[in-house]
């Protein structure tokens, strides 16, 4: 299944999120810039607030994948791609170094995010918590975004995207109280493969238009 553009695909989700959220209190949070697109037509359904998580990937010399992800706040998760004791042995080889790009990882975000508020944790309490990506290509973002979240005090967690890989899926089935997926893709492709248009703009415009949203919720 492929999609005209992200907002057509947030549109799709966005309708089917109404016919049983409408009436709640709810919030987006989109888990990448993809993501907001996506989410904005979903915030609009259900006239609620919409942030962003932003997040990065620490990665170790030598590795396909990452280590684990940040986000902005500090919040750190391993990547669960990886077995446990895997992680137990990198984590004591390269624990200093894993450590420095942590710290990398939070300036580097801060300097392409400014300090504008993209995301506030007192503005999800007591709702029911969207999470929205442009495209899952395994449960590490979902993984972390469950971590930044587990300090909240919500109704539920739900996770919304138009396409997901299954292992994905199998992740969301684990952590998430309602899944919304539109395509389960066995063979990932990167996430622009599924759509039509390039509709995502730059990341200090979308940023922009995430700090203006939540400025107006905290007023």
């Amino acid at each position: 299944m492929y999609f005209k553009s992200r907002e057509a695909a947030g549109k799709l989700l966005a309708g089917q999120l109404a016919k049983k959220h409408k009436d709640h209190p709810c919030a987006v949070v989109a888990l990448n810039d993809g993501g907001v697109i996506v989410g904005m037509q979903i915030a609009q359904q259900l006239r609620c607030v919409l942030m962003l998580l932003a997040t990065a990937t620490v990665d170790l010399p030598h590795e396909d994948q990452a280590i684990g992800a940040i986000t902005i706040d500090g919040t750190f998760t391993y990547n669960n791609a990886y077995p446990k004791p895997y992680i137990d042995e990198m984590t004591m080889e390269y624990h200093g170094f894993i450590e420095q790009e942590k710290l990398r990882r939070i300036n580097e975000m801060h300097r392409v995010s400014g300090e504008g508020d993209v995301i506030r944790r007192e503005l999800l309490k007591d709702r029911y918590i969207i999470l929205v990506s442009d495209g899952l290509q395994d449960g590490f973002g979902v993984d972390l975004a469950f971590e930044f979240l587990k300090p909240v005090r919500c109704q539920q967690i739900i996770v919304a995207t138009p396409l997901a890989n299954i292992r994905a899926v199998d992740r969301m089935h684990v952590l998430a109280d309602e899944i919304y997926c539109l395509n389960v893709v066995e063979e990932f492709f990167t996430i622009d493969h599924y759509y039509d248009a390039p509709d995502v703009p730059t990341h200090e415009k979308v940023t922009t238009t995430v700090e203006h949203m939540v400025a107006s919720w905290k007023h």
